[in-house]
């Protein structure tokens, strides 16, 4: 009667079974620091009295919120990073032009199923859509978790969310996850996992699985999970060199909350400032003067969500009153839309292409909103100051509401573009 997210707790820290609420020390698989939080963590650790990693193998640092460095703070933080994986002995570091974390993670192989993943990042849930329990976890806990190789976890709660049916034209799973968010609220399934089942996740691709349990924090989960199947191995195939053990929730398993989404039926969805459940269907929003679309994220910054943007935008013209900002995910996502023509599709419709980091998302570089500024992106926070002003306001939505809206300058219903 167990999910996956209490097997994977149970096997790595050598139980048959564990219940929701138990505390377990388990053995850590792969831990990851972005700039941030990796010097706060190794000062961490080093305040244990612990000198090096428990295995450099399964240990990397990634500098992608701010990249290239935009400020000598930043400048200084990355130098450190750098130093930090030499003196570590890392096997892989990620320095400015690799990329978002959340991406170049599972491009390299550092996911799998059955795994137990820890990032200091809160979006680390969104490893979960290769069947592992990924989660993000706070620098001291980073600190005992790279160099002990072990942590402690609560076993949580799981909620089920199914999706059935299929997805409109035009209609992405970041409706889905919106649509979840809006049932569940952002407190609804805190320190939860949340399980995606139903024939929609099935029709999905890697790359749709990834965005809804990117997201899963925003509703206070501890981590998303979907279950693999032929897609993920397919992913995975040449990128994980090792073996490794599919696990799936039973039959009888027990559910804290289960919700469904009517896939048949489902709009477009918006989130509106400045709360990620604050959502509401295209419709009600539109017509909604902006000033910044943002085309990118761990969320949505991959080449299918590009692919989106393009078709739309294609032979068009984005409004002059609007400033697009698309960012590739990584330099494989970026190769890859550059060889299909999007990127170029892209600039002649008036975007600007930034390298392949965490961009507009973090407020960092890349776009910054002045006062009064009102933005749709299509990353996944939209609180106060996310990403600029304080007193600019975020509105959150797919790649096609997102490029659809900037043909017009109003947040747009892509099925009508």
């Amino acid at each position: 009667m167990s999910t996956v997210a209490q097997k994977i707790l149970a096997s790595h820290s050598g139980r048959d079974t564990v219940n929701p609420g138990e505390i377990v020390k388990a053995d850590i698989d792969f831990a990851f620091m972005p700039a941030l939080t990796a010097a706060l963590a190794f000062h961490a650790m080093y305040d244990m009295d612990i000198k090096k990693v428990f295995d450099p193998e399964k240990v990397t640092i990634l500098l992608d919120h701010i990249a290239p460095a935009t400020n000598i703070q930043n400048a200084t933080l990355h130098k450190e990073c750098r130093e930090i994986a030499k003196a570590q002995n890392f096997k892989h570091f990620y320095d400015i032009n690799s990329g978002v974390c959340h991406q170049i993670i599972p491009e390299n192989g550092h996911v799998y199923p059955g795994m137990l993943m820890v990032g200091a990042d809160s979006h680390t849930c969104t490893h979960g859509a290769f069947g592992a329990f990924s989660t993000g976890i706070g620098s001291t806990d980073m600190g005992a978790a790279i160099g002990t190789g072990k942590l402690w976890f609560k076993v949580p709660e799981t909620v089920k969310i199914q999706a059935d049916g299929s997805l409109g034209d035009r209609v992405m799973s970041k409706d889905v996850i919106l649509n979840a968010a809006k049932q569940l609220g952002a407190d609804g399934a805190t320190y939860a996992a949340l399980e995606f089942h139903g024939s929609t996740v099935k029709e999905m691709s890697i790359g749709a699985r990834m965005t809804m349990c990117n997201m899963a924090i925003e509703l206070g989960g501890k981590t998303g999970i979907c279950e693999p199947d032929y897609k993920t191995f397919k992913f995975l195939e040449g990128r994980v060199k090792h073996d490794y053990t599919p696990v799936y929730s039973d039959p009888d398993a027990k559910y804290w909350k289960s919700i469904n989404v009517d896939s048949d039926n489902l709009a477009p969805q918006v989130a509106c400032p400045h709360a990620v459940d604050n959502v509401k269907d295209v419709g009600e929003v539109t017509g909604k003067a902006i000033n910044q679309v943002f085309i990118g994220s761990c969320t949505n910054g991959r080449l299918e969500d590009l692919r989106v943007a393009a078709e739309i935008l294609k032979g068009k013209k984005i409004c002059s009153d609007v400033r697009v900002i698309a960012t590739p995910a990584s330099p494989e996502v970026y190769k890859a839309a550059n060889t299909e023509g999007l990127i170029t599709t892209l600039m002649d419709a008036g975007a600007v292409l930034c390298n392949p980091s965490c961009s507009v998302c973090f407020g960092g570089n890349h776009g910054i909103l002045a006062p009064g500024e009102v933005s749709l992106a299509t990353s996944n926070r939209n609180f106060r100051g996310r990403q600029g002003s304080t007193e600019a306001f975020v509105y959150l939505a797919s790649p096609a509401t997102a490029a659809a809206s900037a043909l017009t300058g109003v947040i747009t219903d892509p099925r009508e573009v």
